[in-house]
């Protein structure tokens, strides 16, 4: 495969230190370790919402370490999206609104000949990301409205609707119960069947163990990593007891 994202001795003050690892296209892959590791301290300098004290972040032939704040703002908006385990969605919009935000903001941004696209396709391309994820017919449903479970599944509609190269999630089941993580978690693995590269943080070893890889992160450094390569049908629960018997190891 391709590599499509590649960390370079990255350093963020006392909190990364000479982070190295290259995620291939078309790869999910997980960070795991205890509360205070780096995990979204690293989510922040690979996106760069942060500023990284040292190293470098490749998105394809892009670095992101040296470029402008606007330059990082422009590539966050058109080539990452995002899904944090706190929402954000803005309380006074319905779903379908919320999911548009970042396409009309791309709008405002495009740049000499690039494709612009009308307000009617993107929001045909917001309703069909809802029907694909489960929750078509909620469009007019305010934030309140819905389900927590339903909610997510809109924040991973709103993080695909400008079509990114690289999908960041930050504990996106974090705060919900097992059947609603359960029902996001199937939401990433179709997007990551259709070709998308997801890099997710999270505690939980049962969304980790649908990953293609785990990186485990402690005091700052990547202290192992676990291949578990593609999910089959019918391996859930073996590959839940391999991801456990490998986290005891680690001392999780």
């Amino acid at each position: 495969m391709k590599e499509l994202l590649r960390i370079d001795h990255l350093c963020k003050d006392t909190i990364l230190n000479g982070i190295h690892f290259a995620v291939e296209q078309g790869e999910m892959t997980a960070i795991m370790g205890p509360s205070g590791s780096g995990k979204s301290t690293l989510l922040y300098q690979i996106s760069g919402m942060d500023q990284a004290t040292e190293g470098e972040v490749w998105l394809g032939e892009k670095e992101l370490v040296h470029m402008s704040e606007d330059e990082k703002a422009r590539l966050r908006l058109h080539e990452m999206g995002f899904v944090f385990q706190q929402m954000n969605m803005v309380s006074n919009l319905n779903l379908l609104d919320n999911i548009l935000l970042p396409a009309y903001q791309a709008q405002k941004h495009v740049g000499k000949g690039e494709l612009r696209r009308t307000k009617s396709a993107m929001k045909q391309e917001a309703t069909e990301l809802m029907r694909k994820f489960d929750i078509a017919g909620l469009e007019e449903r305010r934030i309140t409205e819905v389900s927590g479970g339903q909610l997510q599944r809109a924040c991973i509609c709103r993080s695909m609707i400008n079509h990114p190269k690289l999908l960041l999630a930050d504990e996106p089941t974090g705060a919900l119960n097992q059947s609603a993580a359960g029902s996001v978690m199937e939401a990433f693995l179709k997007l990551n069947r259709e070709g998308t590269t997801v890099l997710m943080v999270t505690h939980d070893s049962r969304v980790a163990s649908r990953c293609d890889r785990i990186l485990y992160l402690l005091d700052g450094e990547i202290r192992g990593e676990l291949q578990l390569g593609k999910q089959k049908d019918g391996e859930e629960k073996e590959r839940e007891v391999l991801v456990n018997e490998w986290l005891s190891k680690m001392g999780w």
